[in-house]
């Protein structure tokens, strides 16, 4: 369905007459103090990348210029092997707009641990729906269409299958890179193929269910009936429970939580006791590495 439907129905827009890309992307680079290539090369790493995010059409759904998700990709060099091979990580953030208010909510916020890519300045990153060209070009197309997907879902149910499925063909086309995060047999579970291997299953179902409740049926809603908001909300997250007691601490709901702890914590902790309660001991279940946090809720 058009995204721009979708945002009808709960969202008004002011209308403009020309069509734009799905991203606004912030890069930042982050470089150790021992580095081969001098300053000048790694800002055109960033321009360079923050063109191919922001330059391109990643759906076939028409976009205004006020709908862009705001996103950033922050590259943390560790490691300069040669003149052009890196080694480091990638964090992902994305948010989407609130109804009725200025508040934007955390959509997604992953760290991708597995980044090794090769840059060469002076040259066009070269991306194809068909072949793995590069990892710099995948890993980046990769979550360039994972927040597509996680923001479709939030407006309608699995309304982001497509962008899921997209990151698959991604996964399946990079199967016999040398890089890391693309395989099932890597050690641990947590990379890119499981992230969107388990999205796709029926046991992850939840999570879905959540990214579009809490947010359509709940964020969107506070300002139009507080109470029925809070306990879609609160229903929400009690749902995840489903994914928790099949896969216990999987990778996706540690993303998932890494995105909106602090904005349970914020939202629940001026509620009265009976609500906030039921929500932090389920949430100390399903994101046990943040008891502390959860805590705070009923202080």
């Amino acid at each position: 369905m058009n995204r721009i439907i979708l945002l009808a129905i709960g969202f008004c827009f002011s209308a403009l007459t020309t069509s734009a890309q799905e991203l606004n992307a912030t890069v930042n680079v982050l470089i150790p103090q021992q580095v081969i290539s001098p300053p000048e090369f790694f800002n055109t790493m960033k321009a360079t990348i923050t063109e191919f995010l922001n330059g391109r059409r990643w759906s076939k759904d028409t976009w205004q210029n006020n709908e862009r998700i705001q996103c950033t990709f922050q590259i943390t060099i560790e490691q300069q092997i040669d003149n052009r091979s890196f080694k480091g990580s990638l964090q992902v953030t994305s948010s989407r707009p609130v109804y009725n208010s200025d508040y934007k909510t955390s959509v997604l916020n992953i760290n991708d641990r597995d980044f090794e890519f090769v840059f060469q300045e002076n040259t066009m990153i070269q991306w194809s729906n068909d072949q793995h060209r590069d990892n710099l070009s995948s890993v980046l197309a990769f979550y360039a269409q994972l927040i597509l997907a996680m923001d479709y879902d939030t407006f309608a149910i699995e309304g982001g299958t497509d962008y899921y499925l997209a990151c698959q063909n991604i996964i399946n086309n990079a199967q016999n890179t040398p890089e890391s995060g693309w395989r099932s047999n890597e050690k641990g579970r947590q990379n890119r193929f499981w992230l969107i291997e388990n999205i796709l299953s029926q046991s992850f179902k939840p999570i879905r269910e959540f990214l579009y409740n809490y947010h359509r049926m709940g964020l969107d809603k506070l300002a139009i009936n507080q109470a029925e908001a809070i306990a879609i909300m609160s229903s929400a997250i009690d749902g995840l429970n489903e994914v928790h007691r099949i896969k216990p601490s999987s990778y996706n709901m540690q993303v998932l939580f890494y995105s909106k702890s602090d904005e349970i914590v914020n939202i629940y902790t001026p509620r009265v006791m009976t609500e906030k309660k039921k929500v932090a001991d389920t949430c100390k279940i399903l994101d046990p590495g943040n008891i502390s946090k959860y805590d705070r809720i009923l202080q």
